[in-house]
């Protein structure tokens, strides 16, 4: 009876916010009002919320952009090197991977994120007045659901800030066609310093546990903050904080690393929620990911040359001794397909009707990785190296040569190789090459240098090293459409 009435109200809500919003940002109502009367109880909140959660799987019903996941990916790796596009892909997403990206391309379009920015808006803004209209909800209650709100705006923002810089930044809902959508930008340090004050409120409401497995990995605990929270702090350059935040998610004892063997792949990856896994976007075989296509049908991108050989590596003397995160885990060593995405087990993948992996925005070597960066930038490369061989050993990763403790820009690009590694075509090896590149005023832009050398086709490679050169090429355009109907906004220099 009580999933009935969250399912109508879920229905309710998307009736009220979706099709009352649709404009710049995603925040003007056609009809001028976000319908009040749907914040009556507790499942309407409930309702809301778990609204949020859906919208980050799939775009609603009538609208023509991507899953917000497909952009999540795209932004994370397109401008790397380890992925390549196919002729399946289009022109657009051809043109990211060789930086000739102008501002009518639509994977510039930011629309997705704001519409999920908008629900946590409205949550924030209406569900406080449950409290005194339904007897049986309480504070307690309340606080885990706006812990969630927050920290799901929170990682949109980030995201942005990383993807695009200096965004607009709307922390209240909108309510009427009266509202000011002439919003300007804020720059990456303001929404920086929003979102990690924001996820610091978020950790003291939200939730440590919801007593399920599934709901624990796919919605929001004080984990999932602290994990996100290590990570803004990083790119704030802010170490001391990245340990602590690193620090709560470790000390829990909810999380390890599970071992390499015979199921790893089905238990981290085609089954998710394993003890690795601390939130993962939960797509299923009732609502399936867009990863079928992406990278399996007719895929439109698969991995680069060089990612088997020199990111995995191959033990010549003795091929049997692998990564297990390489070779039929995150891609197909014969063919380059991108595995990890469309895979069952080791040698047998999902079906069209069965692709349910989730999308994984933070897992527990993750966190390592990040306290070892953080702790690396603190000049304890000793404890930084210790962790970085966790990850490394449960996945029986290729011998190395050892690292100097001392040598602290040895150990970024240590990290980052294993980064690569671990964290294969997941979304993040652009940013992780951006932030360790940026850092100190530009002191290692040799990385995005180095990483574009290896990925840029020949004709092409000095035109792209000319532009990394200028850090405004670092990040995306606006949208044409958005500077049309926004007038306070200001285009990225670069692409002016």
């Amino acid at each position: 009876m009580r999933t009935n009435k969250i399912k109508i109200s879920l229905i309710a809500f998307f009736i009220a916010i979706f099709f009352s919003c649709d404009n710049y940002l995603n925040l003007e109502p056609e009809d001028g009002t976000v319908r009040q009367e749907f914040w009556k109880t507790k499942e309407d909140v409930q309702a809301a919320v778990i609204g949020c959660y859906n919208s980050m799987l799939n775009s609603p019903p009538g609208v023509s952009d991507r899953p917000l996941t497909d952009y999540l990916f795209m932004y994370g790796e397109l401008r790397a090197d380890m992925v390549l596009p196919t002729e399946y892909a289009s022109n657009d997403e051809r043109d990211i991977t060789r930086m000739n990206i102008l501002e009518t391309n639509p994977i510039t379009n930011w629309s997705a994120f704001y519409r999920v920015i908008n629900y946590c808006n409205t949550i924030l803004e209406f569900a406080p007045d449950v409290l005194e209209k339904d007897p049986t909800f309480t504070q307690k209650e309340l606080d885990g659901f706006m812990a969630e709100a927050l920290a799901i705006r929170s990682y949109l923002y980030f995201t942005l800030a990383r993807t695009f810089r200096d965004v607009p930044l709307k922390l209240n809902a909108t309510l009427s066609d009266t509202d000011n959508f002439q919003i300007p930008q804020s720059t990456q340090a303001e929404i920086f310093e929003q979102v990690a004050g924001d996820l610091e409120q978020a950790a003291t409401m939200a939730k440590k546990t919801y007593g399920n497995n599934a709901q624990d990995k796919g919605r929001i605990t004080q984990s999932a903050i602290n994990a996100m929270l290590a990570d803004v702090y990083l790119w704030m350059e802010d170490y001391q904080n990245a340990v602590k935040a690193a620090d709560k998610v470790i000390n829990t004892g909810d999380f390890a690393l599970i071992p390499a063997n015979n199921s790893w792949f089905n238990t981290v990856y085609a089954e998710g929620n394993s003890s690795e896994s601390i939130f993962e976007l939960q797509y299923s075989l009732n609502n399936l990911n867009p990863f079928y296509d992406m990278f399996l049908e007719r895929p439109r991108y698969t991995a680069s040359a060089r990612v088997m050989e020199e990111v995995f590596g191959i033990n010549f003397q003795d091929p049997t001794k692998k990564d297990i995160r390489g070779n039929r885990c995150s891609l197909v060593a014969t063919n380059g397909y991108i595995y990890k995405y469309v895979g069952l087990t080791q040698y047998e993948r999902k079906s069209r009707g069965t692709s349910d992996t989730h999308w994984f925005l933070y897992r527990y070597a993750d966190v390592l990785l990040m306290k070892a960066e953080a702790l690396n930038q603190l000049g304890m490369g000793e404890q930084a190296l210790d962790l970085i061989h966790q990850v490394r050993e449960r996945a029986e990763a290729l011998e190395m040569t050892e690292r100097n403790p001392t040598d602290k820009d040895g150990i970024t690009d240590y990290i980052l190789e294993e980064r690569a590694r671990e964290f294969a075509f997941e979304g993040k090896r652009w940013f992780d090459v951006l932030r360790n590149a940026k850092r100190n005023n530009y002191e290692r832009i040799d990385l995005l240098l180095t990483m574009a050398a290896y990925s840029a086709p020949s004709d092409l490679q000095q035109s792209i090293l000319a532009k990394l050169r200028d850090p405004n090429s670092h990040y995306l355009p606006i949208y044409y459409y958005e500077l049309y109907a926004n007038k306070a906004l200001e285009q990225n220099p670069f692409y002016e």
